[in-house]
């Protein structure tokens, strides 16, 4: 089969992870609904029904949709000897004979005809992620990795199914891919400035990285 979608997946509110109620824990369903749900801090998710507790820093429009593959998480289940169910690392679409990592910045995703999704960028793991997953040196181990998996927005608003297909409706020629953006986020100054540069994040992220570099440079 070619690539598809192999799982789709939402969270509800759930304690105990952290402090305060998350929704990273998210489990699979028979289909979703995926519009974009305004800005971050306003809206939530773009997936109806999944819960996004803190929106100062999750949700919005830039991080609508978190897709991650099926091979990936079949590596990491390897890696930690357990097994590693689908929407277990918070992603919403679990992708399958897809490498979500090789996505580059800005291009489009059809899923089943109709639905259109947009790579914004690429997940930044945080102490939710590594509480959730219980794993001594957890957010070192993921950045090491580097395959992040990649945060959409919804271009076009659809319902989406497992076994749908997916196809890469388009892809801009920069070439900027998604680790290729983590690694900017994560420190890499040179790459930083040249995905700015090329303006090839969505306006929150352009910001957001800009920031950073600012910062640095301080």
């Amino acid at each position: 089969m070619g690539a598809r979608v192999h799982s789709v997946n939402v969270g509800q509110a759930k304690d105990g992870i952290i402090k305060r109620p998350t929704g990273i824990d998210k489990r699979a369903t028979d289909e979703v609904h995926v519009a974009d749900p305004g800005p971050k801090g306003k809206g939530g998710s773009g997936v109806a029904g999944d819960a996004v507790m803190n929106r100062r820093h999750h949700g919005g429009t830039e991080q609508a949709v978190y897709a991650f593959s099926r091979e990936e998480l079949d590596w990491w289940s390897v890696d930690l000897g357990r097994e590693i169910s689908d929407g277990m690392f918070g992603e919403n679409l679990t992708t399958a004979g897809f490498d979500v990592d090789a996505s580059v910045i800005g291009e489009q995703w059809r899923i089943g005809g109709a639905t259109v999704l947009t790579v914004t960028g690429p997940r930044v793991p945080c102490a939710t992620f590594a509480a959730h997953m219980g794993e001594r040196g957890w957010v070192k181990a993921f950045t090491a990795r580097g395959r992040t998996g990649a945060y959409l927005s919804v271009t076009q608003s659809g319902t989406i199914r497992p076994g749908d297909e997916l196809q890469v409706a388009w892809r801009p020629g920069h070439g900027i891919t998604v680790p290729m953006a983590f690694r900017a986020w994560m420190g890499d100054r040179d790459l930083a400035r040249m995905i700015l540069d090329e303006q090839a994040l969505a306006p929150a992220g352009h910001a957001e990285l800009a920031g950073r570099l600012a910062r640095w440079r301080d």
